[in-house]
């Protein structure tokens, strides 16, 4: 006789009509440790790309605020990298402490942002199509939509982590948390 280690799979509820599959783990580790690493990802990236983007004279285009002087575009991305850091520290502090409230900002700037990341790439790559660069266009669509996909599977461990501590406020002081 075989004993076999049953698995518990989680879903949540999509406007009462589509079930979302939970994750239990982030590649083997809990999902609490996943969370914080995404939090140091984001304030890594975010803190790169800002002291990128302030040291060097890089020449930024936008898809939607191309009128403007590239100084201002600047600025304004600045801004956004400064919030994503502190977002992201949030993220940290809000696993780390379980609460729910302070990983909230992440989860749904995560979202927008995956969308944002994902329309980017295909714009940049029908860019180089345009011009010709079919090879670069290839490039750049093969290895940004693995960052999306990598981006959206943090996504889900974070959303999965902060549906287990929503899950883990009503069961009251008593009761006991499944380990993840």
């Amino acid at each position: 006789m075989t004993a076999h280690a049953t698995t518990q799979h989680r879903y949540v509820n999509i406007a009462n009509q589509w079930k979302m599959p939970l994750l239990n783990t982030c590649c083997g580790l809990s999902l609490k440790v996943g969370t914080v690493i995404s939090g140091i990802l984001g304030i890594l990236f975010g803190a790169g790309t800002l002291v990128i983007i302030l040291v060097t004279k890089v020449k930024m285009r936008t898809i939607i605020i191309d009128t403007l002087p590239p100084e201002i575009v600047k600025i304004i991305l600045a801004i956004n990298l400064v919030m994503t850091i502190l977002i992201s520290l949030l993220l940290i502090i809000g696993a780390l402490k379980r609460n729910r409230w302070l990983m909230l900002p992440w989860v749904l700037l995560a979202i927008m942002l995956a969308i944002g990341m994902a329309v980017s790439i295909i714009y940049t790559a029908v860019v180089f199509i345009m011009h010709e660069e079919v090879f670069s266009a290839c490039l750049w669509l093969v290895f940004g939509l693995i960052s999306v996909a990598i981006f959206i599977y943090l996504w889900f461990v974070v959303f999965s982590y902060y549906k287990l501590v929503e899950e883990e406020k009503g069961r009251g002081p008593y009761g006991r948390p499944p380990r993840r």
